[in-house]
């Protein structure tokens, strides 16, 4: 919004010029998601604890768990409130409202935040530990992505081609199946945080270091010159997804100033399953669904440590970890709660420099 309240106002002051560039706006639309989720934050919290938006710890669900966690009980949830107006805003403030791909990523981590949402207040207020229905939950979740989909699909000139990461002359055409791939994309990607977010600190921290990193993939993208040196995709008018991904970042950084160890409030699924939808939908626009899996390497590791135990246990009676999802595994295994969330940023860390890397070993 500010890009054309000032951009204009260039001819009769050349300070005006900096709005112009996406570098400028995306420092800014980070720090002002920091602030807006630092001087919210207490405001919310407040609220949270006053209507009773506070964790339930299931001993039937988390043993042998439950003596770890019991002192979180009580603490507020639904956090994701803070996450998602420090994105949304900013983003508003100071991105391309006009942009169609801003528009798209903003509606989608809204209806996905929405979604969580209603299954918080049902578990919290409610006080329904199942939330909404699984099958419900997961069937709007569907129609969010096969939305989203079917708009990619015939409304934006992004090709309906998968790209192999390393393997730049690799291209292959999937047709009417890319509305399939984006919905597994979108689904697989909101799912994988959500079961992240189980350490205070964890999910929220993985998702930082992710949205640095599709930051800087979507600003190359949108670049012309820069894509085409380094042959990936160039998505015209692309750019302005860099400063959406750097409101996540601001918005990342003010949570967990709430979200650290030990933790003052919870995202819930309403900031689970938002920040987990805003980057699988970046990376389906810049058309990097596949490196999702080597940015977001810890989201995908928890998903599948619970359903190799699932199938583990379904089919063999046995069980592959202690418990699932992976870091609680760890904690079983002796170590602190700080050390399992601080080790999982370490390898998130790791993991986003590597994504850059396929930038020059494609």
């Amino acid at each position: 919004m500010l890009y054309y309240l000032f951009y204009p106002l260039r001819e009769f002051w050349f300070g005006f010029n900096v709005f112009k560039y996406i570098t400028f706006r995306a420092a800014m639309a980070s720090v002002s998601a920091f602030l807006i989720s630092v001087i919210l934050g207490p405001h919310i919290i407040k609220w949270l604890q006053t209507v009773s938006f506070g964790q339930n710890i299931r001993k039937e669900h988390v043993e042998p768990l439950y003596k770890l966690h019991m002192h979180k009980q009580g603490t507020p949830t639904m956090g994701g409130l803070i996450i998602l107006i420090a994105i949304i805003f900013p983003t508003l403030l100071w991105a391309d409202i006009l942009n169609r791909y801003v528009i798209t990523s903003v509606l989608v981590t809204l209806a996905l935040g929405g979604i969580g949402f209603a299954d918080d207040y049902i578990k919290v207020l409610r006080k329904n530990n199942m939330g909404l229905r699984p099958m419900r939950k997961l069937l709007f979740q569907i129609i969010v992505a096969a939305a989203l989909a079917l708009y990619i699909y015939i409304f934006t000139p992004i090709p309906h081609t998968l790209t192999i990461p390393f393997l730049k002359s690799f291209i292959l055409n999937l047709g009417a199946i890319y509305i399939l791939f984006i919905m597994l994309v979108m689904i697989g990607a909101t799912n994988a945080v959500n079961l992240t977010d189980g350490l205070d600190g964890l999910a929220i921290g993985c998702t930082i270091f992710a949205a640095l990193s599709y930051a800087v993939l979507s600003y190359i993208s949108g670049h012309a010159k820069f894509s085409e040196y380094l042959s990936i995709f160039h998505l015209v008018d692309g750019g302005e997804l860099t400063v959406f991904c750097a409101a996540i970042i601001g918005a990342g950084l003010g949570f967990l100033w709430f979200n650290a160890h030990p933790a003052d409030v919870f995202m819930g699924d309403t900031g689970s399953l938002a920040i987990g939808g805003a980057i699988g939908v970046t990376a389906v626009l810049i058309k990097k669904e596949l490196l999702l899996f080597l940015v977001g390497g810890i989201f995908v590791v928890e998903a599948l440590s619970v359903l190799l135990q699932i199938i583990s246990f379904r089919l063999f009676k046995r069980r592959i970890f202690l418990v699932a999802p992976l870091h609680h595994h760890f904690q079983l295994l002796g170590w602190p709660e700080s050390k399992v969330t601080i080790r999982f940023w370490i390898v998130a860390i790791i993991l986003a420099l590597l994504s850059l890397a396929t930038l020059k070993l494609q």
